[in-house]
Formats: structure tokens, sequence, C-alpha cells
């Protein structure tokens, strides 16, 4: 059985790998953690794979659709290397199809897009951009994130005790969306 985790203990786990590592970018982060990562193309129609991770024999795996741009190559990476951290000894992984990598009803797939929000975004950055006095929209895209992974991040700043003032709509499910959005002001 899986194990879930808080948002604190997600936090605490980003806060561990990255100092175990010396790493916070998820390119350079997965190649410290000895994770291979490989690039195929999957598509940007609707309801392609984004990415997944698996282990064989104790060798850890992610792929990421290299059809993405490289910032939603970025944030699918972060969500991986998320389940490698956090789910990695669970015993449930196999590869996974398009219709369950993002399941909204799947527990572990919140958990990962913590761990993304709180590697990809520091504290001191979205403060910074609240600051500016911005709307939620302008402040994602001054990240470079869609919404959602701002609206995770919103949730984790809240469990720190931050006063941020945001909805948080984003489901887990996500980045089974990114393609629809790859054309839009994420294109690197």
């Amino acid at each position: 059985m899986a194990v879930r985790y808080s948002i604190s203990l997600i936090v605490e786990k980003v806060q561990q790998t990255m100092k175990k590592y010396g790493e916070s970018d998820p390119f350079r982060l997965a190649k410290a953690m000895g994770i291979i990562v490989k690039y195929q193309p999957m598509g940007l129609e609707k309801g392609c794979c984004k990415g997944f991770f698996i282990v064989h024999k104790r060798i850890k795996l992610i792929t990421v659709n290299c059809d993405l741009p490289t910032v939603m190559q970025r944030i699918v990476l972060a969500h991986e290397i998320g389940h490698a951290v956090l789910h990695a000894e669970s015993g449930a992984l196999a590869p996974f199809t398009d219709s369950t990598l993002f399941d909204a009803g799947d527990f572990t797939e919140f958990e990962a897009n913590v761990f993304a929000s709180e590697l990809l975004l520091p504290d001191d950055d979205v403060v910074d951009a609240l600051n500016e006095d911005a709307y939620f929209q302008q402040i994602s895209a001054q990240l470079n994130v869609p919404w959602e992974m701002l609206d995770f991040k919103f949730r984790v700043m809240k469990k720190k005790g931050f006063a941020v003032n945001a909805p948080c709509l984003a489901q887990a499910n996500f980045l089974k969306n990114l393609e629809e959005q790859a054309g839009n002001i994420y294109d690197s």
C-alpha cells in the first residue's frame, strides 16, 4: 500500500533532496540522483502522454515527451522526480498509460504536483511576484509555469504560514491538459 504524504512532509522531502544533491534544477537534479532520463516524441494531441516514471531492477527511469516545449518538459520532469522521491518504494509502480498517468482521483499525482511546485517555485520568487500586485495568471506567466502549478505552490505557502489569498482550484490531473497550453505563453 502506498504511503500518503502531507504537504509539510513533501516540502521536507523537497528540501532534503535539494540539500543532498545540491541542485534545484530538475534536469541537473535527475542526473545527480542517478535517474536515467529519456526524451521520446509522444505528440501534442489531446490526451498524449507527457512523461512517466518507472523502476525496473532498481534502476529509475523517467521518460519525458520531447515534443513539449522545454519549459513544459522541465515541469513534467520535476513532477516525475516527485514520483521518484515519494513513490519509488511503493511497489505499485509500472508503466503508466495516458488514462492513468494524471488521474484526478489519484493522490500520488497530487503529491507529485506539490513536489514539483515546491521544487520549481522558490518562496522568495513567488513573494516577489505577489508584491508586484499582478493578477494570478500574470504571476504564473512571469514565473514561467501554468497557473495550476502556481495554485499548488500557493497551497504549500499557506501550509507554511504565508498569507496568500488565491483560489486553490487546480486538479491533480492538470498536466494531462498541457497540450492545450503548449502553444500559449510557455513556448520555449
